[in-house]
């Protein structure tokens, strides 16, 4: 598939508010959600998906546009397959479909939330290795390790934008001071 660029935290950020963490899986989508000062991420559910193929826009986005309201969330962060190297693997096709989705039923209900594609590489690796930490099985923990990989996505872009607002700010401090 080639080199797929994620995005990043960054100037066109929408400021306070939830965000709302999204691991897409071929079968299943974990949710995660930020507190409303957007510093820490936890798991919110396990969402069963339902492909465009069956269903245009069925229970999976319904469920999803549910917990937007319900978080009244201000940006989404998708997580986006890649490898190692940063190529896109065969999920990458899923993430969009979601996201397209989701842009596509908001547009509807003539709503704005950002929707961003983050760097997921081995969050759900970190996520299997939490499980099997604790001495749960793969197969008893796939919802839930569903849900630890969306965390991880989503505190990865939350810590990321922490990173970015401080630089800045200390940008903007030293700017200060030259005049």
């Amino acid at each position: 598939m080639g080199y797929v660029n994620a995005d990043t935290p960054g100037h066109n950020d929408p400021g306070a508010g939830r965000r709302l963490g999204i691991d897409v899986g071929t079968v299943r989508i974990g949710v995660a959600v930020s507190d409303r000062d957007a510093r820490l991420a936890t798991p919110v559910e396990t969402v069963v998906r339902i492909t465009h193929y069956r269903d245009p826009d069925g229970a999976d986005i319904d469920r999803l546009m549910d917990l937007i309201d319900e978080y009244a969330v201000v940006e989404i962060v998708i997580g986006l397959p890649r490898d190692l190297q940063g190529n896109g693997s065969r999920s990458v096709r899923h993430a969009r479909e979601i996201a397209f989705r989701l842009k596509r039923r908001l547009k509807q209900q003539g709503r704005f939330v950002a929707i961003r594609f983050a760097d997921e590489r081995l969050t759900t690796v970190v996520a299997y290795n939490a499980m099997a930490a604790v001495g749960r099985s793969h197969k008893k923990s796939r919802n839930v390790i569903d849900q630890a990989a969306a965390v991880e996505i989503l505190q990865s872009w939350l810590d990321a934008r922490q990173r970015y607002q401080h630089d800045h700010m200390h940008d903007h401090d030293d700017n200060l001071e030259c005049h």
